[in-house]
């Protein structure tokens, strides 16, 4: 946590989105004095246009660039485990990670309500510098916008992350084949069931934490453990049954899981009980599935398992020869039903 002087202004106004005087000010005095500290991002402290970087150090880790860009709107903007600034960090790292891709630099955009105390909107960029610091990435560039009273929800961040992917590393959904292992990295529907408890719908006597974390040592670990991994996704809005259905579809084959395999927390139960949900679909932020040949899965699980964001890693289901594409999952009762795409939106403004 920053021991700098909090922001002097209670509020965010327009002037503070006008390129004036009031939005250098919120620059140079917020969002410097915490993504540009102690020099941690020369690049973003010169305030150009762009930011600018040698190609050799990259060339020197791949030959190619990954580019994700991403958008979050989570309400509340604190939750058990994570905040915004932390989910828009880790969700940026994690969309280069599965695909084999090494994180080096983030941007971010802030979409600020008229109103807002700037005591959040600065608690929250504390968090999210610490959280880039953390991942060993760089916000190098950034850009703010304030819209007027009622137009907003408070606060919007809005990223793009780039990354160095390795020659050896060539992931694809449309290489998986018959008889591949699912592997998951843990436990699933933690952040969605954790926003929920955070917007006191529920009277919980269990705690339940997001799983809001950067997974790219984890995915580097697995990698080392085999590169003929066939592909990864992490499991965020939609949960494992949107990530494994996209498999599916990409690879026109069939995915079966068993039921008894896949890792839920018992608050997590509870929540989908109260709610009607499926934990399947629920929301994660600090969770991936791996398509992985078999001969090679034991290996990547043990890889993943000595990594504390894999430390509850299973093996949840196989690649059939059966007719796809379709995931098909088998229930602790030993019958078979089909997991779709999912209709509608099971929890809004999860992420």
């Amino acid at each position: 946590m920053s021991t700098r002087q909090p922001y002097a202004r209670p509020s965010i106004e327009m002037a503070h989105g006008s390129g004036g005087k009031r939005s250098r000010e919120l620059t140079d005095e917020l969002f410097l004095a915490h993504f540009g500290a102690d020099g941690a991002s020369p690049e973003l402290a010169r305030l150009d246009d762009q930011a600018r970087f040698d190609l050799a150090p990259l060339l020197a880790l791949g030959d190619r660039l990954a580019l994700t860009t991403d958008s979050f709107v989570v309400t509340p903007l604190f939750f058990r485990g994570g905040d915004i600034g932390r989910l828009a960090v880790h969700g940026t790292v994690n969309d280069l990670a599965v695909g084999g891709a090494l994180p080096r630099y983030l941007t971010c955009g802030f979409i600020l309500e008229e109103g807002l105390a700037t005591e959040t909107l600065e608690r929250v960029v504390v968090s999210m510098a610490a959280a880039a610091r953390e991942a060993e990435v760089e916000i190098v560039a950034g850009d703010t916008k304030v819209v007027p009273r009622g137009a907003a929800d408070g606060l919007f961040i809005n990223t793009a992350g780039v990354g160095v992917v390795p020659a050896a590393y060539r992931l694809d959904p449309r290489s998986i084949q018959p008889g591949d292992s699912i592997l998951l990295s843990g436990t699933i529907g933690d952040h969605g069931a954790a926003v929920v408890d955070a917007r006191g719908e529920l009277a919980l006597e269990i705690e339940i934490e997001s799983d809001s974390m950067a997974l790219h040592r984890l995915t580097a670990a697995m990698l080392a453990a085999s590169p003929r991994i066939r592909c990864m996704r992490d499991a965020t809005r939609g949960g494992l049954a949107t990530v494994l259905n996209e498999f599916a579809l990409s690879a026109g084959r069939r995915l079966d899981l068993r039921e008894e395999a896949i890792p839920v927390r018992e608050g997590v139960s509870g929540v989908c009980e109260l709610l009607g949900l499926d934990p399947l679909y629920l929301a994660n932020e600090g969770k991936l599935v791996a398509v992985v040949p078999a001969a090679d899965a034991d290996a990547v699980l043990a890889a993943m398992r000595a990594r504390p964001e894999g430390r509850d890693a299973a093996c949840i289901g196989e690649v059939s020869a059966g007719r796809g594409p379709a995931v098909v999952l088998r229930t602790t009762f030993g019958a078979e039903r089909r997991v779709g795409l999912l209709v509608g939106d099971q929890l809004p403004r999860i992420c």
